[in-house]
């Protein structure tokens, strides 16, 4: 007998075969400017893209442009919290979406787990979401990114670059997945 519930939403949430790994990659010695994920196929509903990274100097964001656009085409907001404090902020006409936050600190990496929801629906603007953490041995960060790239074109590329010129530093991975509808 199923358990009350469990079997009423379970269409509601993906399945384990639902994920569809479609690229990785980790950053070597030398650090990176950006990652890029290029030619990405169309057969999915969602994308996700999962990752823990580090900067070089004193970044304290990291970035997401879509298919090579760096126009004033995208609006962003955010809510961040480390445990003593909470800020919230919205920004338009912006170059890029924030979709994480970046550590400095030796060792420390932070997590993100980015969706890019419908991005082959050439009838709507593509949306983003992220949440984001840190932590520093018992203090740290959590966040959430909203975002909007204001262009129905589906998406075939992804970028992501920390703020500024800052380096991607060695061992930082990322894994791009596909999620069936």
């Amino acid at each position: 007998m199923p358990i009350f519930g469990i079997t009423a939403s379970s269409n509601q949430f993906a399945k384990l075969g639902d994920f569809s790994q479609i690229a990785t990659t980790t950053v070597g010695v030398s650090g990176v400017a950006n990652i890029e994920f290029t030619s990405i196929p169309q057969t999915y509903t969602h994308l996700q893209i999962r990752g823990i990274t580090r900067v070089a100097t004193s970044a304290n964001s990291f970035r997401m442009q879509l298919n090579s656009d760096t126009g004033s085409n995208y609006t962003r907001h955010y809510i961040f919290g480390n445990g003593s404090s909470v800020t919230a902020s919205a920004s338009t006409s912006q170059s890029s979406l924030t979709v994480g936050d970046t550590s400095i600190t030796a060792n420390i990496f932070s997590a993100f787990i980015i969706d890019i929801l419908d991005y082959t629906n050439t009838n709507k603007n593509k949306v983003v979401r992220s949440l984001n953490g840190v932590d520093f041995n018992g203090s740290g960060s959590a966040s959430m990114y909203t975002g909007v790239w204001l262009n129905t074109a589906a998406i075939n590329s992804i970028k992501l670059f920390s703020n500024g010129s800052e380096t991607i530093q060695q061992y930082s991975s990322f894994a791009l997945y596909g999620i069936k509808g």
